[in-house]
């Protein structure tokens, strides 16, 4: 059964629990699709106001990207799931011989890469959908522009906790040229998706508080 298909207090209440799954990935790509959701919201309460005519199409075209995101996010939620049964079925592989040693290590190094692969995924969709409220938050309705700085909060939750599911594996990783590579990636995606963010969040404010 997917986790999408599970209700809300469903879902809470097997995170909560001892259950592996889902974990701080999924949490992350949940959270980013309903911070994803808040700028949709904003956008479809722009579209069709006379107000707004002037910036209508950019708004639509913010919408399309932002549906694409929410489906894109909802998906790696049940991804992460589904990498991380592998890896955690490889921590119990036995290691009495030297073959049985060179096996688990072999599997685990390509199951934490796995692993690693969702997480970052999550890490550059928050980042686009950050981008998208940078945008939303300038052009958007200011009847509900609150939701802007409560969603690219969300967005930026993802792209934190994302990085942290990261590490975590890249920790167990020996290849160091992916180790390397995929580092860079992740923080240049947190240091510039964190500043965006938190620009929108403060744009936000200052419009509330004018």
């Amino acid at each position: 059964m997917s986790m999408l298909d599970k209700s809300c207090k469903d879902f809470n209440t097997i995170l909560a629990s001892k259950e592996p799954v889902p974990g701080g990935g999924g949490a992350a790509a949940m959270g980013g699709a309903i911070g994803m959701a808040l700028s949709n919201m904003v956008g479809n309460l722009t579209v069709g106001k006379k107000k707004y005519a002037d910036v209508e199409g950019e708004v639509k075209e913010l919408l399309d990207k932002g549906v694409k995101i929410i489906k894109e996010l909802e998906a790696l939620v049940d991804k992460d799931a589904e990498v991380f049964e592998p890896l955690s079925k490889a921590y119990g592989l036995p290691k009495n011989t030297p073959e049985e040693i060179e096996y688990k290590a072999r599997t685990m190094e390509q199951c934490c890469k796995t692993a690693c692969s969702v997480p970052m995924e999550i890490m550059r969709k928050a980042y686009a959908g950050i981008k998208i409220h940078e945008r939303m938050g300038r052009i958007g309705t200011m009847i509900a522009i609150s939701d802007v700085g409560c969603g690219v909060a969300f967005m930026k939750a993802a792209l934190v906790s994302g990085s942290l599911n990261v590490i975590i594996n890249l920790n167990t990783i020996k290849d160091q040229d992916f180790v390397k590579n995929t580092r860079e990636e992740m923080n240049q995606l947190l240091a510039d998706g964190t500043k965006i963010a938190d620009a929108t969040f403060n744009l936000v404010v200052s419009k509330l508080t004018k």
